[in-house]
């Protein structure tokens, strides 16, 4: 279990001497168990879920469910009701307070950082918190909703309650405002980070001899899991077809990399469309070193999606001097704040057309498409290495701590 968000946090805090404790709750242990996370060698501790959770879940096959009618799913008479009325209540019992509590003195932490403000978890989070008068912040990743009225109620006391909420997107920071009217000094627009020394330039020749892929081909890339709707592939799809036609005698070559829930849909997709030059590794990899591959054999990297937290693909294709077309999902235009200057085309979402076009600037111009590439690579440098991400998020958990007068445990 390596890469991501949280993971990045954590080396980014360590590059600057400051330590980090993963605390996650399963139902594969009984009793907390302490272990060391290889990879980034912090201490992780597995807690059990409470015993009311566990007896919520006899009673309620999906306790995340985001709706009366799949709670209920399947259930008749007196199930159908107790399980109505336990589904908002579950998710605040799975987190156990007292075993967190335990372990936040044992490991003498300074401060406590939860995945997701929009979850119940972060208002137990809070809670805690406030019983060991400990800072809690909090991140966003996605997560905009609430499953209930009770989150409703509750989540606005505890998003003011926090000491900071951190958030890349600054359409999130807005709604956080608009919506919950949290201060402004309570929120930090900080970027997820992205090691970069973890994705160097590669060789582009090899990476094609290493794919089959020819010297002369004009290559697209996307990566990430296989939603549709939501990361737009079935714009990417009918850009491709655009594309294609405008250019019937280039050698254009179209890498899909990941798996997803709508596998099935995409391939229907595809199968339909008959389209050429697009090669589709049906798989979702993690692994660095075998997507590498497929992002230095690109000229330019296409990212369609509708609907994003923050996303981290984009950054990926830049650090390897990928140039981008991306649709404006949340945190595109943070990403790429100036545009091309920072290595991009910006497209409206839903628009293929626009999109075909874009790539089309891009691989019929290849110094275009160097020059942003480089510029891409400056950027992903610049604004979400280690370093710079590490400072800001050591300064934003160290002013919030002074701010709420809490002490060190």
């Amino acid at each position: 279990m390596s890469g991501g968000w949280l993971f990045g946090y954590i080396d980014a805090l360590a590059a600057l001497g400051v330590g980090a404790v993963l605390v996650c709750v399963t139902g594969r242990v009984d009793e907390p168990v302490r272990r060391t996370h290889r990879p980034s060698g912090a201490p992780m501790w597995l807690l059990p879920a409470t015993g009311l959770y566990r007896l919520a879940r006899r009673a309620l096959p999906t306790p995340y469910a985001w709706d009366r009618a799949s709670a209920t799913n399947g259930l008749r008479g007196i199930r159908a009701g107790l399980a109505a009325v336990l589904r908002p209540v579950a998710p605040y019992l799975s987190t156990p307070p007292w075993a967190l509590a335990t372990v936040l003195r044992r490991e003498r932490c300074f401060a406590l950082l939860c995945q997701e403000y929009e979850e119940p978890r972060f208002d137990v989070c809070i809670a805690v918190g406030s019983i060991l008068r400990l800072p809690v912040f909090a991140t966003f990743q996605g997560g905009d909703r609430q499953r209930s009225g009770l989150e409703r109620i509750v989540r606005r006391r505890a998003l003011h309650a926090a000491a900071g909420l951190i958030v890349a997107s600054s359409v999130e920071k807005e709604r956080l405002r608009r919506r919950y009217q949290v201060p402004t000094g309570r929120i930090a627009q900080i970027f997820n980070p992205l090691d970069i020394d973890r994705w160097p330039l590669g060789d582009r020749a090899a990476a094609r001899a290493q794919l089959g892929v020819s010297d002369s081909a004009k290559v697209v890339v996307w990566h990430g899991r296989v939603e549709l709707y939501r990361k737009g592939l079935d714009v990417l799809v009918e850009a491709w077809e655009l594309l294609g036609t405008a250019h019937p005698d280039d050698d254009l070559q179209l890498l899909l990399v990941g798996n997803g829930a709508d596998a099935p849909k995409l391939r229907a997709l595809l199968a339909d469309r008959r389209l050429r030059g697009v090669r589709w590794v049906d798989s979702y990899l993690t692994d660095r070193s075998r997507i590498r591959p497929y992002l230095d054999a690109a000229d330019v990297y296409a990212f369609p999606s509708r609907l994003e937290g923050f996303p981290v693909a984009p950054v990926e294709a830049m650090a390897c001097g990928l140039p981008l077309v991306a649709a404006d999902a949340a945190g595109v235009n943070d990403i790429l704040a100036l545009g091309e200057e920072h290595g991009g085309i910006v497209v409206r979402r839903g628009d293929a057309v626009t999109f075909a076009a874009a790539l089309a600037r891009l691989l019929q111009d290849q110094s275009l498409c160097r020059q942003l590439g480089v510029r891409a690579r400056a950027r992903a440098e610049s604004a979400f290495s280690l370093s710079t991400v590490g400072s800001q998020l050591q300064g934003f958990l160290a002013d919030g701590a002074v701010n709420k007068k809490c002490r060190t445990i």
